[in-house]
């Protein structure tokens, strides 16, 4: 069993696809291993439809609702840290070419660069294993 570090999650009520009464939706973002996950469930209580969509894409708009319901978590270094070492994990990482992790280096370091708790956990860790004394919060 893998263990989930780090998540965040939304519920609505939608429409059912089925019988089109309310039902019940759940997604969830979770860090699971090295991976980020995105699983959305729906469920009627009306006419008992149910349906799992795991390991789906995480899009642009659920991902600000994310945001917005459980705020931006910030990565931070607690220590000074090997420019080289930090840029080349972002790089990796998120998959920028040098003048964008540039760019994302100096945020980090300005403790602005700020995302899911999910996705900054999973880059804190990955700095972590690289030597880089580095935590992902939410809030001051």
């Amino acid at each position: 069993m893998r263990h989930v570090s780090a998540y965040a999650s939304l519920r609505r009520t939608t429409p059912c696809p089925e019988c089109r009464s309310p039902a019940d939706w759940v997604g969830v973002q979770a860090l699971v291993g090295d991976s980020l996950l995105w699983d959305v469930e729906v469920t009627c209580r009306a006419c008992r439809f149910a349906v799992a969509d795991c390991g789906g894409e995480l899009s642009d708009d659920v991902r600000e609702q994310l945001l917005a319901e459980h705020g931006a978590a910030v990565l931070r270094l607690r220590a000074p840290a090997h420019r080289v070492t930090v840029l080349r994990v972002l790089r990796a990482s998120l998959r920028l070419e040098l003048g964008a992790a540039k760019d994302v280096l100096e945020r980090v370091w300005g403790g602005t660069y700020t995302g899911t708790l999910p996705e900054m956990e999973l880059l804190a860790r990955r700095l972590r294993e690289a030597g880089v004394d580095a935590v992902a919060s939410v809030g001051p």
